[in-house]
């Protein structure tokens, strides 16, 4: 399969991965503010994400077994796909309703669909990608992840205004039906393809993380793939309740934040595929990292501040542009030092330590913004985005890579 090929099927799985996040993402936090739900409720509803960074707990059956008939990675992608949608369909009547409870569950149901189907399409893009291809494959990573978020948290949330949200789940079960027909067309193993080593074992596992953890530089790669947005995630949950709390609509803040924000981490993680076949890669994270500090001050800045909606939108253009460049660059240093014959595990235990370190601070920063406020709150994320860069001297001598991934 030609590179073109491997990146669009990797954005369109990635795509349907991002629907259900982007919605309790950007979405949720709208509808239980608007619906009267407290601060620190809102802040904890992230832990309906939970099945993202406990994954690596299921992630050596997704890499050890599977039908040789239909093909590792997509005898777990299928399925989870075909549930996604069922899921999707079951929460059509559920938000008529009006029932919270029932609609919570069915978001983390979502999510425990995407977290697992997740593991095995990271397996599926270590499997297919090359050397040269990691930059243009993990910005189709993030892009198609980000387009999902566009999706949920944006464009269908604007267009729920018409059909309310139980048509918004209508519409991403339609958009999550096409995903599913591309993997369906998909010959895993091309001809003249070998078709693997075979199933891994436990000692194949443990050797490999072995072998990894003795990587140079490998405590302070983990050390900063678990706190390089810590400062972020203590922000950006709290930064839609904000927009709530100074006037602004939940179809304003879908279509500023879940729309063109969106757009613009696609341009992003573009921009930072690019970056990461241009430069040593541990140079174009902090550079990254660096600018992504520009819109975490303009969001405290705002908290200060009457916002209008220029300043806001200008705000959330910034953040999600450098968002992307930084995200999309990290994965793919990410991906560069996996393991492929534990490839799913591997990519999904680093994935998921990316996603332990975004959550502790995502759900406590409802109950600390009801506390100190919405400018004290954002003050420590940007005070921890600082520090974050600190790691930057001890990481670069550590690896000791002089070139960008190519």
């Amino acid at each position: 399969m030609k590179t073109g090929g491997k990146t669009a099927l990797l954005f369109a799985l990635y795509l349907s991965q991002g629907l259900s996040f982007g919605f309790q993402a950007t979405a949720l936090p709208v509808l239980l503010r608007e619906k009267g739900f407290s601060l620190t409720t809102i802040g904890f509803a992230g832990a309906l994400a939970l099945p993202w960074f406990l994954k690596p707990l299921w992630s050596p059956l997704v890499d050890r077994y599977w039908s040789a008939r239909i093909g590792r990675r997509r005898s777990w992608i299928i399925p989870l796909q075909a549930l996604m949608v069922f899921t999707m369909l079951a929460s059509v009547p559920v938000a008529a309703s009006g029932a919270m409870a029932p609609l919570l569950a069915c978001i983390f149901l979502m999510n425990l669909c995407a977290a697992t189907q997740d593991i095995a399409v990271d397996g599926l893009a270590v499997d297919i990608l090359g050397q040269k291809e990691l930059g243009p494959g993990n910005a189709a990573q993030v892009a198609g992840y980000k387009m999902g978020m566009v999706l949920g948290g944006g464009i269908l949330v604007w267009l729920s205004a018409s059909t309310g949200w139980s048509g918004l789940f209508l519409m991403m079960a339609v958009v999550a039906v096409c995903p599913l027909v591309l993997i369906l067309l998909h010959r895993e193993v091309e001809p003249g393809e070998p078709a693997g080593d075979g199933h891994p074992k436990s000692a194949d596992f443990i050797k490999a993380f072995l072998a990894a953890w003795r990587t140079p530089g490998a405590g302070f790669f983990l050390l900063f793939i678990a706190t390089y947005k810590m400062g972020e995630s203590m922000i950006d949950p709290m930064f839609k309740p904000f927009l709530v709390d100074n006037g602004f609509t939940a179809h304003q803040i879908g279509l500023w934040v879940g729309t063109w924000g969106m757009v613009a981490s696609l341009i992003g993680s573009v921009a930072g595929g690019w970056l990461a076949s241009r430069l040593p890669i541990v140079q174009a994270l902090f550079i990254a990292a660096a600018m992504r500090l520009i819109p975490l001050i303009g969001e405290l800045w705002l908290s200060t501040i009457a916002p209008t909606a220029t300043q806001v939108i200008g705000v959330t253009i910034a953040e999600h542009f450098f968002g992307g460049i930084l995200t999309t660059a990290l994965f793919a240093f990410m991906m560069s030092r996996v393991d492929k014959k534990i490839g799913a595990t591997h990519y999904t235990v680093l994935a998921a330590l990316e996603v332990f370190g975004k959550s502790p601070g995502s759900w406590a920063s409802g109950y600390i913004a009801q506390s100190i406020g919405y400018t004290g709150l954002f003050s420590i994320g940007v005070t921890l985005s600082v520090l974050v860069l600190l790691l930057y001297f001890p990481l670069r001598k550590g690896q000791g890579e002089a070139h960008p991934i190519r």
